[in-house]
């Protein structure tokens, strides 16, 4: 996976993406889970998420009613889907708790928890972190500012509202993500 990943970013042809592919492998990019409870949350569930994202959005476009209105160049595909959780690398780390096992003696178990560095909200964070590297398009950024969709509070419904009319990659990247999340890996045992 993490070989694909590479690969993806490699063939972007923007300024300063191999300094952002130099911080991503100073990062736990490749281990971090995608989340402590939910879909992903084990070693490595970031990048299996990002990859699902991927390729749930690149199926997705082939098909109406996305194939009539969207045109996005596959770096804005890649871009989108690969980093618009950019901001959870370096944000969890492991502790521990006693819980008894199935002998009734108690040990302790690893989890995972939040460790914000950097509290910037979520969508916002990792454009943050991705412009520092390289330029993204208006259209990239609201992609990724926008991916968590209705999660959202609701006092901000008309602005994601208007973004996905105006960027409709926007929507399908939104449910790209959660596709990924509630159908492929929310799944898994």
């Amino acid at each position: 996976m993490k070989e694909e990943f590479l690969l993806l970013l490699q063939s972007v042809q923007r300024e300063g993406i191999d300094k952002l592919l130099a911080y991503i492998e100073k990062t736990d990019f490749f281990k971090a889970p995608a989340s402590t409870r939910f879909h992903g949350n084990h070693e490595g569930g970031l990048l299996e998420h990002s990859l699902n994202v991927y390729h749930l959005l690149k199926e997705k476009l082939l098909h109406k009613p996305y194939s009539d209105i969207v045109k996005a160049s596959d770096e804005t595909i890649i871009l989108i889907t690969l980093l618009h959780d950019f901001c959870k690398a370096n944000y969890y780390t492991v502790d521990y708790r006693n819980k008894k096992n199935e002998d009734g003696i108690w040990v302790k178990e690893p989890y995972y928890t939040v460790n914000d560095t950097i509290p910037y909200g979520h969508g916002e964070k990792s454009v943050m972190m991705i412009t520092k590297f390289i330029d993204l398009t208006l259209e990239e950024m609201y992609c990724i500012r926008w991916h968590m969709g209705f999660t959202e509070p609701k006092e901000l419904y008309n602005t994601i509202s208007t973004v996905y009319e105006r960027y409709p990659i926007a929507l399908a990247l939104h449910e790209a993500d959660l596709e990924a999340s509630y159908i492929l890996e929310s799944r898994k045992k």
